[in-house]
């Protein structure tokens, strides 16, 4: 823990030492280069403080994440920075040495001195990010976008061509801190007229408590054939400091307890027909399944008892890694999967048609949107809500829409 203190405070003196150079050749107004430090300053340090009285008992207050949506910001403006000058100190280093062992210049005036067009270009390619990480942080996270799909289907029953769904994933209620702004999220929802909506996992950041101020909101959710949902790992509590066991278990039921209170239908490794002029759809929900470290509660064999191959079948599972891993390779085809948990990192380029990325996809190959392996499509939610950095850049809050249509057959 020591070193990594150490490692720390060296990235970040490097940080505000190369800023400040560029700060200083830019301007020569003093109060500027003050208000920068100051500034600057005050958003490590009270970064630091937040980090240090960190309370898991407590989990990720607003505060916390606002020092950390704050710090994220500067950093990103700094190491771009950084990597401007390094570029023109790669000139003037060779320029140095030669004017020291060549013509015997000595003191500070063999180092050519910053060229003020360098620190102006560098600055405002840093304004760019530094900018939209503050807008993701005031507009961003509340920016709800519909994405709407048709995808077709051999095995579809006939009754259910034409059937819509609506997905959303990851809501992260206690993240929240604008009752209004939700509202207007669920209300879209709502507006989509969806015959059934679709929920996959994180309803809360780590205890069920966050949930009670926003319950009455979601409770409002409403399709023909209900809501159904699954645990995210964040469900579990597994990232609080419990006093004991008991208490975490109590926390989990009570999650379960109000989920039902607020008419959504939780799927735990098990499933549900919904039913249309006799005949059925398999809406199938495994606990949280994620590669790596993350949780392992999922049992998909367990979650498809009563349900035959030849079913038509949704799968609700929250860690897109669990496709890869366990359904593509099933004996039993999954016509489609929803998952939710990567957010999309919240932060990326994403234009339809065009370009999507997000560094989230070095860890997650199927991070955002629709995927298909053979007869199998995934559908990973960009997220409802945001966690840690209070705020959405490009990976906006994402309520999907998917209509379900029977493939047509070419006589």
């Amino acid at each position: 823990m020591f070193y990594r203190w150490i490692f720390f405070i060296l990235i970040i003196g490097l940080t505000q030492w190369y800023s400040f150079q560029c700060i200083k050749t830019f301007s020569q107004n003093k109060y500027l280069r003050i208000l920068y430090i100051n500034v600057s300053l005050l958003i490590i340090v009270n970064f630091i403080f937040q980090i240090i009285n960190y309370d898991r008992s407590e989990g990720f207050t607003h505060m916390i994440s606002y020092s950390l949506g704050f710090f994220i910001s500067l950093f990103v403006f700094q190491f771009i920075i950084i990597i401007g000058l390094i570029f023109e100190d790669i000139i003037r280093f060779p320029q140095a040495l030669y004017s020291f062992f060549n013509q015997g210049i000595t003191g500070q005036d063999f180092f050519p001195q910053r060229r003020k067009f360098i620190s102006q270009i560098t600055l405002t390619i840093a304004s760019i990010p530094f900018g939209a990480l503050l807008y993701g942080m005031y507009r961003g996270k509340y920016n709800y976008k519909v994405s709407s799909y048709e995808l077709e289907f051999d095995d579809l029953p006939v009754s259910f061509d034409g059937f819509k769904l609506t997905h959303i994933s990851d809501i992260h209620c206690g993240s929240f801190d604008n009752p209004e702004k939700v509202k207007y999220g669920i209300d879209l929802i709502n507006k989509q007229e969806s015959d059934v909506i679709m929920f996959t996992g994180d309803l809360v950041n780590n205890v069920s408590k966050e949930l009670n101020p926003w319950k009455d909101l979601f409770s409002s959710l409403k399709a023909e054939h209900g809501v159904y949902s699954i645990l995210g790992n964040h469900d579990y509590g597994d990232y609080m400091n419990w006093d004991n066991d008991q208490d975490k278990i109590n926390n989990l039921d009570n999650l379960k307890k109000i989920q039902n209170e607020m008419g959504f239908k939780l799927l735990l490794n098990e499933n549900d027909f919904i039913i249309k002029n006799g005949e059925k759809l398999a809406v199938i929900g495994v606990e949280n399944w994620g590669a790596g470290g993350f949780k392992k509660s999922g049992d998909l064999n367990k979650a498809i008892e009563g349900v035959s191959n030849a079913d038509f079948k949704i799968l609700l599972s929250h860690d897109p890694s669990h496709w890869n891993n366990q359904v593509v390779p099933h004996n039993f085809i999954f016509p489609l999967t929803l998952s939710g948990h990567t957010h999309g990192m919240q932060f990326g380029i994403d234009i339809p048609g065009w370009i999507k990325w997000s560094p989230i996809k070095w860890r997650y190959p199927e991070f955002a949107g629709l995927y298909q392996k053979a007869k199998q499509y995934l559908y990973v939610n960009r997220g409802f809500g945001y966690l840690a950095y209070p705020g959405r850049v490009g990976m906006w809050p994402e309520i999907t829409v998917i209509t379900l249509k029977k493939r047509k057959i070419d006589v």
